[in-house]
């Protein structure tokens, strides 16, 4: 079995919208290793469990397999393939590009993510 998809032990284990998730602290960061299937899309399985209109979180950490892509509200796009650093501002749509899963190992701090790592609260245009 691929290791960056067997099971961990010492997490906490979420299943979201067909995303697996699995949560472990280090101090007062979380780090979560999502593992987004094949096919998986924010908007098709996401939004209608939170109702919000674009993902309002941010992505940080390293993409280890698989490839993702999407879009901002303005039209801007981003594309991800594995090994790659990933910094996903608020406000977007994204998906899983290709037929394998895309695991991202992420880094943040649950509601202050996007002040204690210094990003933009929605993603727009200096």
């Amino acid at each position: 079995m691929d290791p960056l998809l067997a099971p961990m032990t010492g997490t906490e284990r979420r299943d979201i919208g067909g995303a697996q998730i699995d949560v472990g602290y280090a101090g007062a960061a979380r780090i979560r290793r999502i593992i987004y299937p094949p096919g998986f899309r924010w908007a098709a399985n996401i939004k209608p469990i939170v109702g919000s209109a674009t993902c309002l979180h941010a992505h940080v950490g390293f993409l280890a397999k698989g490839r993702i892509e999407g879009t901002y509200t303005d039209g801007c796009g981003f594309a991800y393939a594995a090994p790659a650093i990933v910094a996903i501002e608020p406000g977007h749509d994204a998906w899983v590009a290709g037929g394998e899963p895309a695991v991202l190992i992420e880094f943040d701090f649950a509601d202050d993510t996007v002040e204690r790592l210094g990003l933009p609260a929605r993603h727009g245009h200096v």
